[in-house]
């Protein structure tokens, strides 16, 4: 399943796949979240056989990561900090912006040396560092030293991954039934659980 699939995605133009490693983590920073991890780690699957190379991919994967994320750093610095504080802005709350800024005060630039591996967040992180005023220039080197870290990990575990294709296709083959029957018999016990709730 796996095998073909993958053969399949090697056969798309390498332009197309290089501008999706830019891409998609770039949206991520502004609209999270993103599969931007999914992404790469599919890219490094490629790089097995595919038609795209590792060097290339971190670079471009890091220069969207580090575009999106100074965006969001300089829609932070623009933001009146008195407005947030006031909660005119709906999509943050008063109290994540004191417990934001009590993570700034204690950790520093350490969220942002390690802002890639919190998934879920980044786009949070970087929006206070701006808020906060942090240097602009440690702000872009730790940001992208943990982008480059982040990336490097995910396209490793897709070169991983496309090493082992055939042994991922047949562990699948062989599980893929029993997994279903378990999955089953899960469902109808929760199922009669909830029935049987809903006559008390």
């Amino acid at each position: 399943m796996f095998e073909h699939l993958f053969a399949s995605l090697s056969t798309y133009n390498p332009i197309l796949i290089y501008g999706l490693i830019i891409l998609i983590p770039f949206i991520e920073n502004l609209f999270p979240p993103s599969p931007s991890d999914i992404v790469l780690v599919l890219a490094g699957s490629l790089i097995v056989n595919g038609p795209i190379n590792f060097f290339v991919a971190l670079i471009l994967s890091t220069v969207g990561s580090e575009i999106g994320f100074m965006v969001v750093y300089y829609i932070g610095q623009q933001t009146d900090r008195k407005i947030v504080h006031a909660g005119k802005l709906k999509f943050i709350s008063p109290e994540a912006v004191i417990k934001a800024e009590q993570w700034f005060v204690k950790y520093g630039y350490a969220l942002i040396l390690f802002n890639r591996f919190l998934a879920g967040i980044r786009a949070v992180i970087s929006f206070f560092a701006g808020l906060s005023e942090l240097n602009v220039k440690r702000t872009f080197i730790y940001s992208t030293i943990s982008a480059i870290a982040w990336n490097a990990i995910l396209l490793a575990l897709g070169i991983l991954f496309g090493y082992n294709l055939s042994s991922i296709d047949q562990f699948l083959s062989n599980y893929t039934y029993r997994i279903l029957i378990v999955s089953a018999i899960v469902a109808i016990y929760f199922l009669a659980r909830y029935l049987l709730k809903r006559k008390d």
